[in-house]
Formats: C-alpha cells, structure tokens, sequence
C-alpha cells in the first residue's frame, strides 16, 4: 500500500470515528454558537483536487493561452471545464 493510500485509510478511520462520537468531548466553549446563517456561501473554501499530467497541446494553443499573461494553465482548465459541460448538456 503506498503512503498516500495509507494516509486516505487512516484518514477516513478518523472521519468515521468523528462521526460515531458526535463531537463528544470536544469543547466548543471559546466558540460563539452561530444563529444567523443569511451570509453564508455554500463552496467557498472547495478546491478541487489537481494531478499533474504530461499532455502535448499544439504550439499555437499554448501560445495563445500564455498572452494572457500568468495563470494560462488555469485559463486551460477553465476552458476545459466549460467544453464538458457544454458536452454534458
């Protein structure tokens, strides 16, 4: 079993036990219970998980995507994301 399996398993135990416990012993006492939910935003902090790949793009699409300065290989993700979800109806 490789290291990041290994840590995925014993992190799943800790979730799995976290849930069966219920918070019990956990002091929430320096933390002011919150009653007004009307700013909350749903996916803020989400960031969905990124793998390295090696992929050969044409020369004139990578180019393309540079002059646009830093971030181009957000801007090919992005651009990605968009086709599959056209794709996806």
């Amino acid at each position: 079993m490789t290291i990041l399996k290994t840590r995925e398993a014993e992190m799943l135990k800790e979730l799995e036990a976290l849930e069966r416990g219920g918070g019990v012993g956990i002091d929430f006492s320096d933390i002011p219970e919150v009653t007004n939910w009307e700013s909350a935003r749903r996916g803020v902090f989400y960031r969905p998980v990124k793998k390295a790949l090696s992929l050969r793009i044409d020369s004139d699409l990578i180019a393309w995507f540079k002059r646009g300065g830093t971030g181009y290989q957000t801007r090919i993700n992005d651009a990605l994301r968009e086709y599959v979800k056209q794709k996806q109806g």
